[in-house]
């Protein structure tokens, strides 16, 4: 039995199993929580989506199989996913895959009051996850490679087709903030400097690409605008496609 059990004891855990999934549990909840909070509590935010992304023109131009919207409303609820990922990386946000695991990881650090862990023994929980749990690297490695395709510069100019303000500003911020907060958390789990520490035949491979993505986001920045001015000119259709399938191609995460 003995043997058996470490034989099949695929995720290096053993024992500790069951608090590593009771950890993991915690920060699902708490991501899930904070990705509510932006995409469905935040006043405006599906005006800054459809503002600051191209994900109308994705239906307007019949890019894709299907409709972008399961039902003719404006609810994000209601938004297939494919359109959903397609025009958060387009913006070089990247939001789906990584918002709201750095207020996750920075809460259940900072979380240990009454239960007897301070913020070291909880950082050290995870830590020890990284390290021993392959399960818990593969998360991290891969969010830390849709982490290192953003680019919050870039995405400030998809910001600016936003016309209001105040709603720019409030949303965007947001956004930063969290950017910021999602690298420091994976740098001090992970304790590599790089997002792509782990692995630099890809670190080289992405990086190799993004001379080559900028030019194409400020032009499709460019022409949405012109498109959603009015010029309805067949180039500057065919241009913002073109820009798309691009961005689509070179960056790996379409949706």
């Amino acid at each position: 039995a003995t043997l058996e059990a470490t034989l099949l004891d695929t995720e290096g855990l053993g024992d500790a199993a069951e608090p590593a999934y009771a950890v993991l549990d915690d920060l699902a909840a708490r991501a899930q929580r904070a990705y509510a909070d932006l995409v469905h509590e935040t006043p405006g935010f599906v005006d800054y989506f459809k503002a600051s992304t191209p994900v109308s023109e994705i239906g307007a131009l019949n890019i894709g199989s299907r409709p972008t919207s399961r039902k003719p409303t404006t609810s994000i609820s209601d938004l297939r996913a494919i359109p959903w990922v397609l025009a958060w990386s387009q913006s070089r946000v990247m939001l789906p895959g990584w918002y709201g695991t750095g207020t996750a990881f920075e809460e259940y650090i900072g979380g240990g009051e009454g239960d007897g862990d301070d913020a070291e023994d909880r950082l050290q929980v995870l830590r020890d996850l990284y390290r021993r749990w392959p399960f818990f690297a593969t998360v991290l490695s891969n969010m830390a490679q849709v982490l290192a395709k953003s680019d919050l510069g870039l995405a400030a100019h998809y910001a600016e087709l936003v016309e209001d303000e105040a709603l720019r500003r409030r949303v965007f911020d947001k956004i930063a903030d969290e950017h910021e907060r999602t690298i420091r958390m994976h740098k001090l789990i992970t304790g590599h400097d790089d997002l792509l520490a782990d692995n630099p035949s890809l670190a080289r491979s992405v990086f190799n690409r993004f001379p080559y993505l900028e030019p194409l986001n400020h032009l499709q920045v460019e022409l949405l605008r012109r498109y959603r001015s009015g010029d309805e000119d067949e180039l500057v259709q065919r241009g913002i496609l073109l820009t798309m399938s691009g961005l689509a191609t070179a960056l790996r995460n379409s949706g």
